[in-house]
């Protein structure tokens, strides 16, 4: 009796360690929605959309938006508030390959994260509207007095005409497009119309059912992924990969991004491209 009780606190224990080491579940978190012909632009602030890594800060640590966590250097967060933020870790345009393999590496490499910027654009749960909020990021990064600690320029624009011209201007300088925020929006979590995108493409995310295999050139790699959306719908993507990525594919049941131009009418993306593994995306 003694030793099976003994056996049974032994489990007990290994369960708690092993859970208090694995990954929280992913924090909720503000997402976009695609802007529509409708909406008011001049209702908005308007900012660059970043190609990085999405990271929130939650006083302590930073981890990815799966909840993972990310092996930054103590220096580049020693100054960081004890309250949560939101940005994006970022090097520059075209630059997210690179960027993905130094904010994963570890142990973290010091010269590597010399280079990289966390550009704020969110505290999650603070109070007042999102015009309020701006002042606040604006006074945190203003107090922390780090090159690397920013925040993400927001401006307001007129009309249409003009939020056109900052995507083309963008789009020039080879960014992904434009973020739009609602200025009296108070903070929230889920996707919804107080965050917008506007990008000359649609991106969206689905689950690895299947690696298929290549042929030609590609024989002895992956030819495609099977993906799953969120409603259940199947399809085949078989562009946008490295020959890494081809040589080493998404495992199954990973979240992968990819770009679109329009759904078909069987609601099956046209001109779908894979773009990265969620963990990593924003």
């Amino acid at each position: 009796m003694r030793l099976a009780l003994c056996c049974f606190l032994w489990l007990f224990a290994v369960q708690i360690v092993s859970a208090e080491q694995s990954d929280p579940a992913p924090p909720p978190l503000l997402l976009a929605n695609v802007l529509r012909d409708s909406t008011d632009v001049t209702q908005y602030w308007v900012s660059e959309k970043l190609d990085g890594v999405r990271a929130i800060w939650n006083g302590r640590e930073l981890r990815f938006r799966s909840g993972r966590l990310i092996a930054a250097p103590a220096w580049f967060t020693a100054n960081f508030p004890a309250r949560r933020l939101d940005g994006e870790l970022w090097l520059g345009r075209g630059e997210f390959d690179r960027l993905s393999g130094i904010v994963r590496k570890e142990p973290p490499d010091d010269t590597e994260w010399r280079s990289v910027r966390y550009m704020l654009f969110e505290l999650p749960d603070a109070p007042g509207t999102f015009s309020q909020r701006i002042e606040q990021m604006r006074a945190i990064v203003a107090k922390a007095d780090i090159p690397w600690l920013r925040v993400i320029e927001q401006t307001r624009v007129r009309d249409r005409a003009e939020l056109r011209r900052r995507l083309e201007k963008v789009l020039e300088q080879r960014g992904e497009g434009l973020m739009l925020h609602r200025a009296d929006a108070l903070y929230t979590t889920g996707r919804g119309d107080d965050l917008l995108k506007l990008k000359p493409w649609l991106d969206a995310e689905a689950t690895v059912i299947e690696h298929l295999p290549g042929k030609g050139k590609y024989l002895g790699m992956l030819g495609s992924l099977r993906l799953e959306m969120p409603n259940g719908k199947r399809f085949n993507l078989g562009t946008g990969f490295s020959d890494a990525l081809r040589r080493d594919p998404p495992p199954l049941g990973a979240l992968v991004t990819y770009r679109y131009r329009e759904l078909n009418p069987n609601g099956l993306p046209r001109f779908a491209s894979f773009l990265r593994i969620r963990d990593e995306a924003h």
